[in-house]
């Protein structure tokens, strides 16, 4: 009996980390099959899914809600689609509302450069799948997918809301305005911090988040990045292993910072919420003559009482904001 059971969990296992592969895409080939260290001394495992030559590679989806228009959600750096779920359920009552895990983060496949054109190829991919244009909605580094998504297929979007992102190049480290009171760009130092947990000796989660307290004093960010710090295997022995591919994110983050430059003439004519953290330097002044010439009807909203990460730190604002938007969208193509 128990060799059956182990047996059982053997199966279980192999059913949970079933490869589903797609066509391979430029910079995405096929990875040289070496585990990835889990802590120190630890053991070596290969965790994330291989991007392969096969034509069916897919981006982790998760979908809630049964019936009505589409609504698809991108995270931005360091995040998982499971990150929008609060507002996805407060969609899910009339709208089917698809969360995706962009490259190299949550369950997606790792690929070999993290590049904003190679994601929107993916994210674009996903959405001819579902054989109807849809509403996008993109935080951060999202936003800048979903801005180029919208640019270079508009056929694929019924409308576009960019969150807390402009069309521009950021910081790697530093600030975007003189005030000194603003906060210098931290995710390099979040890096950092993240690779310098030894996995190997870790305990517990309040363990790893007392340890990540000095780069990152925000309760709200270090839950939000602890999030994808999971365990493996059950009890006190069960290792950790980050759903972050940090050491790409570490080596490519100035890629990050920028904004390719859209093909010549691109504008995206459709409806667009616009939506900042008052409280945010991540979308200026200066951002909205450039926001305008790509996308003509933008709508600006600013949140008070917010940062960067607007829905987590205002999610029934923003779900309020998101859901009118939603129905001037949809009853103008009723």
């Amino acid at each position: 009996m128990a060799g059956a059971r182990r047996v059982a969990v053997v199966v279980r296992v192999l059913l949970v980390l079933r490869v589903v592969v797609r066509r391979r895409r430029p910079g995405m080939g096929v990875l040289p099959f070496v585990p990835a260290t889990v802590g120190r001394g630890g053991p070596r495992i290969w965790w994330n899914r291989r991007v392969t030559e096969n034509s069916e590679e897919r981006l982790h989806a998760r979908t809630v809600g049964e019936g009505g228009p589409r609504v698809v959600f991108v995270h931005g750096l360091f995040g998982q689609g499971k990150n929008w779920t609060t507002i996805a359920k407060g969609l899910a009552g009339d709208h089917r509302v698809t969360l995706l895990d962009l490259p190299n983060h949550g369950h997606s496949p790792w690929t070999e450069r993290v590049d904003y054109l190679d994601m929107t190829a993916m994210v674009a991919a996903e959405l001819r799948s579902f054989g109807e244009p849809v509403t996008l909605v993109g935080h951060s580094m999202g936003g800048k997918v979903a801005l180029q998504l919208a640019l270079r297929h508009p056929e694929l979007l019924r409308a576009l809301v960019v969150v807390d992102i402009a069309p521009t190049e950021y910081p790697v480290s530093g600030s975007r305005t003189d005030d000194p009171d603003e906060e210098a760009a931290p995710f390099a130092a979040f890096i950092a911090a993240m690779r310098a947990l030894d996995l190997g000796r870790l305990r517990t989660r309040e363990d790893a988040d007392a340890a990540l307290r000095t780069a990152v004093p925000s309760r709200m960010v270090r839950s939000f990045l602890l999030q994808s710090l999971v365990r493996e295997g059950l009890g006190d022995g069960g290792g950790w292993r980050w759903r972050l591919n940090l050491e790409l994110l570490e080596r490519d983050l100035a890629a990050l910072r920028g904004f390719p430059d859209p093909p010549p003439g691109a504008r995206f004519d459709g409806p667009v919420l616009w939506v900042a953290g008052a409280n945010s330097t991540y979308v200026l002044p200066e951002d909205r003559e450039r926001m305008e010439q790509l996308c003509p009807a933008t709508r600006l909203v600013r949140v008070k009482n917010a940062g960067h990460w607007v829905h987590s730190e205002q999610p029934e604002v923003f779900l309020e904001t998101l859901k009118r938007f939603l129905e001037r969208v949809e009853g103008s193509h009723g």
